[in-house]
C-alpha cells in the first residue's frame, strides 16, 4: 500500500475514532488520535493478520498496553475489516461489544487490557511463549508515554532484553501530554530511549506520522535480532482535529454535538487535500 492509500486509511481511523467518542459522550479521542497512524501501519501494511480468520495461530500479535485508547485500536480493526464500521457508534454503549477498554472477545484483539502497566508484560510473555513454541510470529505493544510511569513496565522490559525477544516489538507513543498535563512536568520518564537501552533494546526514534519514517522503523526492527526494539513514536496529540491538537484538555472527553461538527469537517478537508494530491 502506498503512502497516499495509508494516509486516506488513517483520516478513516481518525473519522471512526471522532465519532465512536461522540457517540458515546464518553473516550479518550487526543491519544488515539495520536496513534492512529501507527494503527493504520500496523493493521494494513505491517502485521501478518486475517480478518475471515482472527483467530489464525500464526497470526502476529498485537497488545494495546494504553488500553483507554481503544478507540483506535477499535477503528482501525473496523476498517481492516475485522467487524462493522457502523458498531463504532456503539462505543461504551450498554449490551455493545465495544466497550472502553479492549476485551479479548472482540474480533482482533489479542489481550484484554487497560490497567496501564499490564500490556507489555503481556506481550513480553506472548514473546516467549512464541520463542518456546518454535513459532515465527511477532509481537507488538503500545504504550503511552505516561504509562511509563509505572514500576512494572521496567520489569517487564528488564526480562524482554535479558531473554533477549527479538520477535518484540514496544512502541511508546511519545505525544508529551498525560491526564495531569505534560509528562516531564507530572514525573518525567525522559530520556525515553536512553532508558530502553539501558534495558537491552534497540531503540529507534521516528516521526510518528511519517509513514516511510514507519516503514523503514519497522523493518530495521524485523532485521534487528538478538534484542528487543522499542520504537519511540514522536506524535501530536489529537492530531487531524484543529481544537485537539497538543491539547491536555482532550486526553479524555468527548466532543459536543458542535465539536463533533467541526472536528469531522476538520477531517473531511483532509480527505479533500489528499484527493487533490493523488490527482496531482
Amino acid at each position: 500500500m502506498n503512502n497516499l492509500e495509508l494516509q486516506k486509511r488513517a483520516n478513516e481511523v481518525r473519522k471512526g475514532i471522532v465519532t465512536a467518542v461522540h457517540s458515546a459522550k464518553a473516550g479518550h479521542p487526543g491519544g488515539s488520535l495520536s496513534a492512529a497512524d501507527v494503527f493504520t501501519f500496523l493493521y494494513f501494511e505491517e502485521m501478518n493478520i486475517d480478518p475471515e480468520n482472527p483467530d489464525m495461530e500464526d497470526r502476529d500479535r498485537f497488545v494495546l498496553s494504553k488500553g483507554h485508547t481503544a478507540p483506535g485500536l477499535y477503528s482501525a480493526l473496523a476498517n481492516r475489516g475485522f467487524f462493522p464500521v457502523e458498531d463504532l457508534k456503539t462505543l461504551r454503549h450498554l449490551g455493545s461489544y465495544l466497550q472502553g477498554h479492549p476485551c479479548i472477545h472482540i474480533p482482533g484483539v489479542d489481550m484484554s487490557s487497560g490497567s496501564l502497566g499490564q500490556g507489555i508484560s503481556a506481550a513480553v510473555g506472548m514473546a516467549l511463549g512464541a520463542r518456546m513454541g518454535g513459532k515465527s510470529f511477532r509481537v507488538y505493544t503500545l504504550l503511552g508515554d505516561g504509562e511509563l510511569e509505572e514500576g512494572q513496565v521496567w520489569e517487564a522490559a528488564m526480562f524482554a532484553g535479558h531473554r533477549k525477544l527479538d520477535n518484540l516489538c514496544v512502541m511508546v507513543d511519545n505525544n508529551n501530554l498525560q491526564i495531569d498535563g505534560p509528562i516531564d512536568q507530572v514525573c518525567s520518564p525522559y530520556p525515553i530511549d536512553k532508558k530502553f537501552e539501558a534495558f537491552n533494546f534497540h531503540v529507534i526514534n521516528v516521526d510518528a506520522h511519517d509513514f516511510d519514517a514507519l516503514r523503514a522503523a519497522f523493518k530495521e526492527a524485523r532485521e534487528t535480532k538478538g534484542m528487543p526494539t522499542c520504537i519511540v513514536l514522536h506524535s501530536l496529540k489529537g492530531k487531524g482535529v484543529s481544537f485537539m491538537e497538543n491539547s491536555v484538555d482532550w486526553h479524555g472527553k468527548a466532543p459536543n454535538d458542535e465539536e463533533y461538527a467541526i472536528a469531522m469537517a476538520d477531517l473531511e478537508k483532509i480527505d479533500a487535500e489528499l484527493e487533490k494530491a493523488g490527482e496531482a
